[in-house]
């Protein structure tokens, strides 16, 4: 009796802990982990399933990918701009659902051509999808709690594809094509759910928690910005990590160290402790963008020392070698983690009211390219240049981030210019 009694206030002390006091973050924080479950389902299997079970020539699916790569990239600022003239939430609705079409129809694929196409249809309502949930953050979260929530949401983000990799595992041991395609259908199934969701979200409003000012003066599109685009284009740039993370690093410890191969493993649950235990805390002093770029500026440098311990780890004995490939693994998650909480900031911050659609349009075009980019670039030029490759990477985060406080400061000029005017 004594332990029920007091176990309870203290699970419900945990619970709150864990809950986030704005119940429309908790509903974006529901949406995001069902969303997320279903995302790392086919983040683990995607690859495998296209080249086992639909019998694709490993080079096919690696077109076909790059290609749906290119269209995420291309489909940021239309999707952003059709959210801005006809809102945010219709239009993530009719993207959420035709991503649940597009990925029910993989088990139908039958040759290259057919995969390419479906590929691309569903890497750009994805990447679609991005755009317009960060323009819908921009709309029902207050200004001054907008990075703070959406650092919430990437903890969230990374329990979701956890668990959702956990359950991936079991298919992989399967192996058969009843499993993959139960896979593909579960994941349809949260699409579903999402949309679901989405549909009782309260429609965003104009107003105290939202942005869509209509007296606020515009100075034009998004990509007539030049100061933004250059933010943009410099926090895509540091996007370059999570190529450098997800595949540069775990290519560098198998063929290129003495470490031990379930470092692969370690490293990568490294970066998860670390993004869920200080994503939040990280976005503290983001409120003002010239701060927000000096914490960038920081974060970006972290992540030029990561290279630097990963290029050391290839000369040394084993126990060294997995000694310093955690602690550069640590020094890329401290930096990520920074890097993120100033970027959004710096993207929302610095567009303008009313025009969130196009202007995180313009903002997720940068990462989306990096996405694209980021394992041709860091296999080739990175890994395959060994230590030199890993300097000439350190060199690019820390050029970025450096280059962040001028520009940031060029784009609060223009910004005050156009308010004067």
């Amino acid at each position: 009796m004594t332990t029920t009694s007091t176990g309870a206030p203290a699970a419900s002390r945990a619970s709150s802990r864990l809950l986030h006091p704005d119940p429309t973050v908790r509903r974006l924080a529901a949406i995001t982990l069902v969303n997320t479950l279903g995302n790392g389902l086919f983040m683990t299997l995607g690859a495998l399933y296209f080249t086992r079970m639909l019998g694709l020539p490993a080079a096919q699916v690696g077109i076909g990918l790059t290609a749906a790569g290119l269209c995420g990239v291309l489909i940021g600022v239309p999707a952003g701009r059709a959210a801005d003239r006809w809102g945010t939430k219709p239009v993530l609705l009719a993207l959420v659902g035709a991503e649940a079409v597009g990925t029910a129809c993989y088990p139908l694929v039958s040759g290259f051509t057919a995969f390419v196409l479906l590929a691309c249809a569903v890497t750009a309502t994805d990447r679609g999808t991005a755009t317009v949930r960060n323009a819908l953050y921009a709309e029902v979260l207050p200004p001054d709690r907008r990075v703070a929530g959406r650092a919430y949401l990437r903890v969230v983000t990374n329990v979701g594809i956890g668990v959702g990799t956990g359950i991936a595992a079991l298919v992989l041991v399967a192996d058969t094509r009843g499993a993959y395609t139960a896979a593909i259908l579960a994941d349809v199934a949260t699409f579903v759910a999402v949309f679901a969701m989405y549909a009782l979200l309260p429609t965003p409003q104009a107003g105290p928690r939202g942005t869509a000012d209509e007296s606020a003066p515009r100075t034009g599109s998004a990509l007539r910005n030049l100061p933004y685009l250059v933010v943009a284009g410099l926090a895509g740039v540091l996007g370059l990590q999570f190529a450098m993370i997800e595949v540069g690093v775990p290519l560098w410890i198998v063929d290129h160290t003495e470490a031990p191969r379930v470092l692969v493993a370690c490293t990568l649950v490294v970066n998860t402790i670390l993004v869920v235990a200080l994503q939040v805390r990280a976005t503290r002093g983001t409120e003002e963008p010239t701060a927000a770029a000096r914490i960038f500026r920081r974060g970006g440098l972290l992540v030029a020392l990561s290279c630097a311990a990963f290029a050391l780890a290839g000369g040394l004995p084993a126990w060294a070698a997995v000694l310093v490939l955690l602690a550069g693994a640590s020094l890329q998650a401290l930096g990520e983690v920074l890097g993120q909480a100033a970027g959004w900031a710096l993207g929302y911050d610095l567009a303008e009211e009313g025009a969130h659609g196009e202007y995180q349009g313009v903002f997720n075009t940068g990462f989306s390219a990096a996405m694209m980019l980021g394992p041709v670039l860091i296999t080739t030029a990175v890994i395959g240049h060994g230590t030199l490759g890993w300097a000439a990477l350190a060199g690019l985060f820390a050029a970025a981030s450096a280059a962040m406080v001028p520009a940031v400061g060029w784009a609060l000029r223009r910004k005050a210019a156009a308010a004067a005017a």
